[in-house]
């Protein structure tokens, strides 16, 4: 490709003069709009983008889409060959370290993993102090960054081994956090980690664990699980992310910034897409309501929830995966009738002009929600659920920001639009 294809030029239609920028990637530095003025002390130009909805801020490495496409893909990998045969925690040790492991690495991965789930009994005490009723997430979002205190030594930023240290310690006790949440908000103790079951097993025991001497998950439900945290293990810069790489850029401590990414899922528009799903269908009904919601929805008095994506402008691919899984849950758990009801809504919505114009697909919380309900998990723990799929994409990210040198403290501009000058009067001038 010649260098004229390789720039980009812009004609500043206020003083005439044009300028030649250079296109990297499909994209332009936005550095390179400062030399665009009006005079030698203008600021220069700036873009404005409300959401940076077309604006990359990093240069990745982890996860690649086409919404266009509807493709996802970990490191390369496409999420539907790593949700068939893959385990949560090897795609973990893909998004951390680039490549997927050989056997040594993965046992000792699995195993460094397995011994750190417990946490120290301080944090616990922590715990214990929220009011009964205290919401899940918001005691998830606590807990996480009082980690931080904890060790000291995760602001060790350039080591590599403190580094590793705290990748494990996260993901290992996100799951511990998470199920203590989860006992604290009704009232049962704590079932504390058992070592000889699997990352999703273990989760399942200390969620659901009473009285029995030895919980055994049923494995169809365990392997459910995994592939569900598998299909929210990282999803590129949306909110959470870009929260996680924000806050680090000031050199703070993954628990820090991992807890400010927790908080930034726990807002509904984030983190809780699948429980608003759920309220969707039960206000629907019943199968024979579907066309009629469905109506509603084209007219604008009814809101479809669970169809469409930012990113997605085709067919999500977790929503495939997960829609095949939920059949294999209720096997197990009995039929959700909010099934029926959502396979018709995907069916008539799939075959209209009004959908299939407006590119509005089922997306990933359209089907998940539904299996998270029959699997016995109260609408509550929906986004904590989604925050422990997530850390070892957040990881992922922070390690990448870390390493990158590109990267400094975020520190966006602004395009100030409020008063100019004006003199201060004492009160009674007022």
């Amino acid at each position: 490709m010649s260098e004229t294809q390789d720039t980009l030029t812009i004609t500043d239609n206020r003083t005439g003069r044009s300028y030649e920028v250079p296109v990297t990637d499909g994209s332009i530095r936005a550095m390179d709009l400062r030399q665009i003025k009006l005079s030698d002390d203008d600021f220069g130009l700036l873009s404005y983008d409300p959401a940076f909805k077309n604006t990359a801020n990093v240069r990745s490495r982890v996860t690649y889409i086409d919404g266009d496409v509807g493709i996802l893909r970990y490191r390369g990998y496409p999420i539907e060959q790593l949700a068939e045969s893959s385990s949560f925690l090897e795609v973990a040790y893909l998004l951390i370290n680039g490549e997927l492991p050989t056997t040594d690495e993965l046992d000792r991965w699995v195993y460094d993993i397995t011994h750190h789930t417990f946490i120290h009994e301080n944090l616990k005490q922590f715990m214990d102090g929220f009011h009964h009723d205290a919401h899940p997430m918001g005691m998830l979002v606590s807990t996480v960054g009082a980690l931080s205190t904890f060790y000291p030594e995760a602001k060790d930023l350039d080591e590599a081994e403190a580094r590793y240290m705290q990748i494990i310690r996260l993901i290992a006790k996100m799951p511990t956090l998470a199920a203590f949440a989860y006992r604290h908000s009704i009232g049962m103790r704590y079932a504390y980690p058992d070592n000889d079951l699997s990352f999703a097993g273990n989760f399942l025991n200390m969620m659901w664990k009473t009285t029995e001497l030895k919980y055994e998950p049923d494995p169809i439900l365990e392997r459910a699980m995994d592939v569900l945290l598998i299909l929210h293990a990282d999803h590129e810069q949306n909110c959470s992310t870009t929260t996680m790489r924000a806050i680090s850029s000031s050199d703070a401590d993954p628990y820090s910034a991992a807890a400010g990414a927790t908080a930034a899922l726990y807002g509904p528009k984030h983190g809780g897409a699948n429980e608003a799903v759920l309220r969707m269908l039960e206000r629907i009904g019943s199968v024979e309501n579907v066309a009629d919601a469905v109506r509603a929805a084209k007219d604008g008095e009814f809101r479809l929830m669970g169809f469409g994506h930012r990113v997605y402008k085709n067919y999500d691919p977790r929503a495939k995966v997960v829609q095949e899984l939920a059949h294999e849950v209720f096997e197990v758990t009995g039929r959700n009738p909010l099934l029926d009801i959502a396979v018709e809504l995907e069916r008539i919505a799939l075959e209209d002009e009004y959908f299939v114009e407006r590119k509005l697909y089922p997306n990933v919380d359209f089907y998940s929600g539904i299996i998270y309900q029959a699997m016995g998990f109260p609408t509550s723990m929906f986004p904590v659920l989604f925050a422990m799929g997530r850390i070892p994409g957040w990881m992922s990210h922070w390690q990448e920001n870390v390493l990158d040198e590109e990267q400094a403290i975020v520190r966006p501009r602004q395009l100030y639009v409020g008063a100019d000058a004006r003199d201060y009067l004492p009160v009674e001038q007022r």
